[in-house]
């Protein structure tokens, strides 16, 4: 009889079983040195937001203080008080509401009618113009900040809503992101909408965009990020208080630093960030998924 037939059958397996268990305890004590890892980063990139907000209701002396103090002596909600004082906030709220709205639906229309159509049409130098809007996000936006300025001033715009939003109105980026949606989308149900009879806006606009509603939700919230802290094109554009976004009135109010405290400064910028920073909490999920997911495509 041989030594191997001696061998019953299930005795090896403890031995299996331990490097089983051996492995999970390793992975598992991967998994919590990068669950520490995340959290410190977290907690470090998280400590200026929380101390801005300790800013925000700190009075100058505590501000000043060294060594500095984590927690306020008292409460200083008048800071947010001066803002209202200082700045015409509700007007340039409302200035930063619309040109964000106008952006948003104007990217939403013009590029995904774009997209679909550089991901499913096929016409005369296609590729040269695809390679043209994308070589736009090789541009800085300084470059062309004068021309646009021209373009503006002779069109009348100055100060003016529509001036502010007019250049973002398309997006290379956008136009991009849709299209890449677009091809992700199985030919089939352009050519079963087609024997029903559709034209080509009718797929679009009834089989192809509403399948299309993680690209658009992604594109409306990046927008919508963009343009509520856009600053450089609105300074240039912008002259009067009332006609300026948050941006640019955070900017002038900075420019009083001689009597006003960083206090001030800092319940200014809360109030103005309060809005995005709760919608891209809420809808920061929608963000990811759809840029992954055009990714992945």
């Amino acid at each position: 009889m041989s030594t191997e037939s001696l061998v019953a059958p299930g005795s090896v397996r403890p031995r299996s079983g331990r490097r089983s268990a051996g492995r999970a305890a390793s992975t598992g004590e991967r998994n919590w040195g990068a669950h520490i890892v995340l959290i410190i980063a977290s907690l470090a990139m998280l400590f200026p937001f929380l101390w801005q907000i300790k800013l925000s209701v700190s009075s100058e002396a505590d501000i000043m203080a060294v060594p500095p103090t984590f927690w306020p002596t008292s409460f200083e909600w008048q800071n947010f008080v001066e803002v209202f004082q200082r700045l015409p906030l509700l007007n340039q709220f409302w200035v930063s509401v619309a040109v964000t709205l106008l952006r948003t639906v104007a990217q939403i229309v013009l590029c995904s009618m774009a997209g679909y159509a550089f991901a499913r049409m096929r016409f005369p130098l296609k590729g040269v113009l695809l390679g043209l809007i994308l070589s736009i996000l090789m541009v800085p936006g300084q470059v062309y900040l004068i021309p646009q300025y021209q373009i503006i001033q002779g069109f009348g715009l100055l100060d003016t809503i529509v001036g502010i939003a007019l250049p973002g109105l398309f997006s290379a980026f956008g136009t991009f992101l849709m299209m890449q949606f677009f091809r992700s989308m199985p030919l089939e149900l352009e050519q079963a909408a087609r024997l029903d009879g559709c034209n080509s806006w009718q797929i679009f606009w009834r089989v192809m965009l509403p399948l299309a509603k993680p690209g658009i939700v992604s594109l409306a919230i990046i927008t919508i990020l963009s343009s509520w802290n856009d600053l450089l094109w609105p300074l240039v554009i912008a002259s009067s208080p009332e006609n300026m976004p948050l941006s640019v009135g955070l900017a002038t109010l900075q420019g009083y630093r001689s009597s006003i405290h960083t206090g001030v400064l800092m319940a200014a910028a809360l109030l103005a960030m309060a809005p995005v920073l709760v919608s891209f909490i809420i809808l920061q999920r929608r963000v990811v998924e759809g840029i992954a997911f055009a990714g992945l495509k």
